[in-house]
């Protein structure tokens, strides 16, 4: 090799030798720990998304990548599998809903977190300094609450002229804030509600019954992930459709269940969005210099056939602003 060549390597050599150092080393392998509330065959609509997104981004399982599932519903049982996931040597954790969070933030306070939750908020609650930037080991994708429960009640006022009183099902494990958040655009429309705290599925149907007798005439689902499961959504939908209770939703997953109206972020858009931080700290970032994002994208869902069943038209103004109709 001739001297000018040997400088041009050598160079070339120095230039590259940053990159590798700051993001994932060539050829090793990169393990992300999922502290979820159900098992990944179940999660059969978010997850594939998430997997797509870091294939994007480099990231591909049986290549460079081992995904580390870990499913509980208690913060209790999401602690000591936070630490499992600790002890095994992930990079980062991914932790959906404010009990994964909660959790895996107590288990560690250095090692990657990549939140998502629409009951946190994450400079509120402690978690980050600011949302743009979170100056600790939490970043992720958070959603701003009170301005999405104005706007679901505003909805349903639309859709059932002369509303005056609603029932508002929620998870007292997780929803506190959402709650609160109801509440104060009940009182700005003149709404008043009933509150039902979700204890299972065996008691929802005689609780809406005796919403329905307390004079509720719509029904707003507040976000849980147990509710949100895929046996629990139908039976949401169906036990308000048999006590004649229109009811809206935060994902559109529970219109397409045979709830009347979802309106809420994309959560397809929200997980992408936390593949992404997922590969940007794989790729060497820092979670404390990523900023918290926001859902950008939200949908409004319309059953028509839920309508019907209802004896509810629906108002041509709130069609004409539906990014999907079931019909």
């Amino acid at each position: 090799m001739d001297r000018r060549t040997f400088v041009g390597t050598a160079v070339r050599g120095l230039l590259v030798l940053p990159l590798a150092a700051n993001g994932q080393p060539q050829g090793t392998t990169a393990r992300v720990g999922f502290l979820v509330f159900a098992p990944r065959e179940t999660l059969n609509i978010v997850v594939p998304a998430m997997v797509d997104r870091l294939r994007e981004l480099g990231y591909s399982e049986g290549r460079n990548l081992i995904l580390d599932f870990r499913h509980a519903d208690s913060e209790e049982r999401f602690r000591e599998l936070a630490a499992e996931l600790v002890g095994i040597g992930v990079r980062v954790i991914f932790a959906p809903g404010s009990h994964a969070i909660r959790a895996a933030r107590a288990t560690t306070t250095t090692l990657p977190i990549v939140g998502l939750d629409n009951e946190i908020d994450p400079v509120a609650d402690g978690y980050a300094a600011s949302l743009a930037r979170p100056g600790g080991n939490v970043t992720g994708v958070f959603l701003g609450q009170p301005e999405v429960s104005a706007k679901q009640l505003q909805l349903l006022k639309e859709m059932v002229p002369g509303l005056t009183r609603v029932a508002v099902l929620w998870d007292a494990t997780v929803g506190t804030a959402q709650r609160e958040a109801v509440e104060d655009a009940a009182r700005g429309l003149g709404i008043t509600f009933s509150s039902i705290v979700w204890t299972g599925p065996d008691a929802l149907p005689g609780a809406l019954r005796s919403a329905t007798h307390d004079g509720a005439r719509g029904l707003v689902v507040l976000s849980s992930p147990r509710i949100l499961t895929t046996n629990n959504r139908p039976l949401v939908a169906d036990a308000a459709l048999r006590n004649r209770l229109p009811a809206i939703g935060l994902t559109s997953l529970f219109a397409r269940d045979g709830l009347l109206i979802a309106y809420g972020p994309v959560q397809l858009d929200m997980y992408r969005s936390a593949a992404t931080l997922i590969a940007k700290i794989l790729d060497g970032a820092r979670p404390a210099d990523l900023p918290i994002e926001r859902p950008v994208h939200f949908a409004l869902v319309i059953n028509l056939k839920t309508g019907k069943a209802l004896g509810l038209t629906v108002p041509q103004s709130v069609l004409l602003r539906a990014d999907d109709v079931i019909q």
